[in-house]
């Protein structure tokens, strides 16, 4: 198979992919809705680091010894599970505080006094929870090979591969990202942004326990 004529293919799986329900969209969809454009940029960018770090690993095999390993696995099932659940829960909370008259503390919690440490706060947030996901190791150990030729070294072409999904999956988070902002003054107003709160919040829990229940 040549590399050249399988790149078409391989965009439109990294599309179809990327468009499906899940953590990344559920995080980027509230932190776009919340923080606007800008605040959503270190989510999508934090997601996509991890995910060049999974496909890294599966060049090096280290992917395939984590969905192999029954221990690797349920101990990052649990983490990732636990994070996703923790953020849940926070929205949760951030709509029940902003219950009390004049106490929009959700808004307080997420814009710390140095904008560098809430830029880093989501970046490694949104890391996180991709680098804890046990599924994106058996995803990358199914998904690429189907791309790397034979006569190509595995690493090399598995790591221009996974630059071609990040920066299809950036333009496209970001896109949706840019789609989202737009509405953010609506979605902050008080009573909104309580329900939207809860709904993501809901969103993450459930796909917490998606992730705990999760199987290789």
């Amino acid at each position: 198979m040549d590399l050249v004529a399988s790149l078409p293919a391989f965009v439109v799986a990294v599309v179809l992919i990327s468009a499906s329900p899940g953590p990344a969209m559920a995080l980027i969809m509230r932190r776009a809705a919340l923080r606007g454009f800008a605040g959503a940029v270190p989510t999508v960018l934090g997601l996509e680091a991890g995910l060049y770090l999974w496909a890294l690993f599966a060049a090096a095999g280290l992917a395939a010894l984590v969905a192999a390993s029954q221990a690797a696995f349920v101990v990052l099932r649990v983490v990732g599970a636990g994070f996703l659940i923790y953020l849940g829960v926070r929205s949760w909370r951030a709509a029940w505080r902003s219950r009390k008259p004049g106490a929009l503390q959700a808004v307080a919690e997420e814009a710390p006094a140095d904008p560098r440490r809430g830029w880093w706060k989501a970046f490694g947030e949104a890391a996180v929870v991709m680098l804890a996901n046990p599924k994106a190791a058996v995803f990358m150990i199914a998904f690429y090979p189907q791309f790397v030729p034979a006569d190509r070294p595995l690493f090399a072409t598995t790591a221009l591969l996974a630059l071609l999904q990040v920066a299809v999956e950036i333009v496209l988070y970001l896109a949706l990202a840019a789609v989202v902002g737009r509405a953010g003054a609506w979605f902050r107003r008080p009573a909104i942004r309580r329900r939207f709160e809860m709904v993501s919040g809901t969103v993450l829990i459930a796909l917490g326990l998606r992730v705990a229940a999760a199987s290789r």
